[in-house]
């Protein structure tokens, strides 16, 4: 098993920035797979980037150029960049791992592990 913590959430007026942390913990094999994802109030869950075992990134197109994700793997941990932020970025964050695999895209169905979320606010 993999443990997720998130961290980073907050509030932020509409133009600012945001980190998101997440730190991965448990049995790991060699490197994760790792996303980001958000879920806005009743709405569906959306992938918003990605960073395989390669090191390649993905991101959705409503936040690329935005957004950057990077990782640490000597820490198992996960970053979000997040600038200009909008209004509508406004969500809970989820952090999603998958052990030992090179994934590049943004399907939910691909992750194993999930962490509890952290709420991201803009506000206009």
């Amino acid at each position: 098993q993999v443990q997720l913590v998130e961290s980073g959430g907050g509030s932020v007026q509409a133009g600012g920035s945001l980190r998101l942390s997440c730190v991965a913990s448990g049995r790991i094999y060699s490197r994760l797979s790792m996303a980001w994802f958000r879920q806005a109030s009743g709405k569906e869950r959306e992938g918003v980037a990605a960073f395989s075992t390669m090191g390649t990134t993905t991101y959705a197109d409503s936040v690329a150029g935005r957004f950057a994700i990077s990782q640490d793997t000597t820490k198992n941990t996960l970053f979000l960049q997040m600038n200009s932020l909008k209004p509508e970025d406004t969500a809970m964050y989820y952090c999603a791992a998958q052990n030992g695999v090179a994934i590049e895209d943004l399907n939910a169905e691909d992750y194993s592990y999930w962490g509890q979320g952290t709420q991201v606010t803009v506000s206009s």
